[in-house]
């Protein structure tokens, strides 16, 4: 929603969105004026960047935290995973130029011409082809786009595993929908979309798990058995009334450059279910798994065999999961979730890249979890793996 950004600055220095702002991100009112701050500096950061404007709209998405189902979504399995409170926020105003143009903090400036929204290799693994993906997304489905400048700042930590791209994608998709939709598309569609420009875009075959979760929000289990309708039910939970808290300890080692790392994981699995007869493991039942199991392993490899049995595991312990949660179990829980992060270095094997032994720091993470809350706690690699959380 545009408004004048004198207006904006007034309500959020007034307390107009206190309720709002407390609940977006889980905290006591009095906890809000430092959130209505950073709304306030990407207003300035706006004008500041772009010159002055009549008025904008104010947007967020926020980061995901995977909870189970790991690397099982682009095999067509199940996922649990829940947004978090943490967040890439961003002003936008329209300009007269037919170009989107996004800074965002700490960045180089981005511009695209929206005359020109075709796919461009050169451009792969770049914020201009998400951004450029995501506008032609939206030209397909109706969209009358017109130029418009977007600030955006982030607390979400970049190449960390809690989904920097998914948010910015989510954002992106969010921020076109309002502004140039007449017909609004669903929260699953703006994921489908962000999804879309970074597997033809920017040329990494993610899953659609990162934007779901950011998207939607909440908890959430996901059913991606037809991933054009993904079945979506959400979770309700409330960690605090258990005595959890998601805690996310941040290795310091990016996995932003990875894209190898990362797409070897579906590639290799979608190798396995070739050689049993399907097109991705959730068309192949463990028994077939297991008679191909001598053939698999000659053809794809014992890495990627492996791969394959950590989908059947991981999709186990996920309904194990979601039971636990919605029984209220929450002894059974942790055991679970601990199941699925101590197998991944056995079995996705994707704690660190292949032959790499200069970044040991995922397992440094998870011996410092284990001594600091033995018996305490769940815990395991975080996201797509490869170094991050």
């Amino acid at each position: 929603m545009m408004k004048p950004i004198s207006i904006w600055k007034q309500e959020l220095a007034d307390g107009v969105h206190t309720a709002r702002l407390a609940s977006l991100y889980c905290c006591a009112p009095e906890q809000t004026p430092a959130q209505a701050a950073r709304y306030e500096a990407v207003l300035n950061g706006l004008e500041a960047t772009f010159g002055t404007h009549a008025e904008a709209g104010l947007y967020s998405a926020p980061g995901r935290t995977e909870i189970g189902g790991n690397h099982t979504d682009h095999q067509h399995g199940r996922v649990l995973a829940g947004s978090v409170n943490i967040d890439m926020i961003a002003a936008a105003a329209p300009n007269s130029l037919n170009q989107l143009r996004v800074q965002s903090e700490g960045y180089d400036l981005c511009v695209i011409d929206l005359a020109d929204l075709a796919a461009r290799k050169e451009e792969e693994n770049t914020t201009a082809s998400l951004l450029r993906g995501e506008c032609e997304a939206f030209r397909q489905r109706g969209a009358a786009l017109s130029g418009l400048d977007v600030y955006v700042a982030s607390n979400v930590p970049k190449g960390s595993g809690v989904s920097s791209s998914a948010a910015f994608e989510v954002l992106i998709g969010v921020i076109l929908n309002d502004c140039f939709m007449t017909k609004k598309v669903s929260p699953i569609e703006i994921a489908q979309i962000g999804q879309w420009a970074e597997n033809v875009y920017f040329g990494k075959p993610c899953g659609l798990m990162d934007q779901m979760a950011s998207s939607v929000g909440n908890i959430i289990t996901i059913d991606f058995a037809d991933p054009a309708h993904p079945d979506v039910e959400p979770v309700q939970v409330d960690f605090s009334k258990a005595g959890l808290a998601l805690c996310i300890l941040d290795s310091c080692a990016d996995h932003a450059d990875l894209t190898d790392e990362y797409a070897a994981v579906p590639a290799e699995c979608r190798a396995v279910a070739a050689v049993c007869g399907g097109e991705v493991l959730r068309d192949v039942p463990f028994d077939t798994l297991l008679a191909k199991l001598a053939e698999g392993r000659r053809q794809c490899g014992d890495r990627a065999v492996l791969r394959a049995f950590h989908f059947y595991a991981d999709s186990d312990r996920l309904a194990q999961q979601v039971a636990a949660l919605r029984g209220g179990d929450f002894d059974a829980f942790p055991h679970r979730v601990t199941g699925s992060g101590d197998r991944r270095w056995e079995s996705p094997q994707n704690g660190r890249p292949a032959g790499d032994q200069d970044h040991p720091e995922m397992g440094m993470n998870g011996s410092a979890d284990t001594h600091a809350v033995y018996g305490k706690d769940a815990g395991g690699e975080h996201g797509g793996g490869s170094r991050g959380t």
